[in-house]
């Protein structure tokens, strides 16, 4: 999937087409790939509608689904140093939780994640475009 930059939130709306039952999404990408760009117009068509912005310093951020009922968890694990200090935070629980789970950076707790995790890849192309891989 080509992500259209002049049209995010149809990207995200085909994105959320494709998600199925899939609760858990490993999103891989350099810096600056478009990660918590992409992830806040998937939340945004999901009806979430606080602010939505990177847990960079926070590591996990919780939004409220609204009417819709449920919850995004989106995690930021570039400051973690190690799958432990995934674990302390209790990662296991938020995956078996049932609700959405995003997560950027998720190299780190590679071996944590649950085996239908859906891994996505955002890659910067020529002209800014994005590229989205989904696996």
């Amino acid at each position: 999937m080509i992500l259209d930059c002049h049209n995010l939130d149809g990207a995200a709306r085909n994105f959320i087409s494709g998600m199925d039952a899939r609760r858990v999404f490993a999103f891989h990408g350099a810096m600056g790939a478009g990660k918590t760009t992409f992830i806040k117009a998937v939340c945004r068509e999901l009806g979430v509608t606080g602010v939505i912005n990177s847990p960079t310093f926070a590591i996990i951020n919780e939004y409220s689904l609204g009417d819709n009922g449920g919850l995004v968890y989106h995690f930021d694990f570039y400051r973690i140093n190690s799958a432990n200090e995934a674990q302390d935070l209790g990662l296991a629980d938020y995956f078996a939780s049932g609700e959405l789970c995003f997560i950027e950076w998720p190299e780190v707790v590679e071996g944590l994640l649950p085996d239908d995790a859906v891994h996505v890849f955002i890659h910067e192309k020529d002209g800014g475009e994005r590229e989205l891989t989904i696996c």
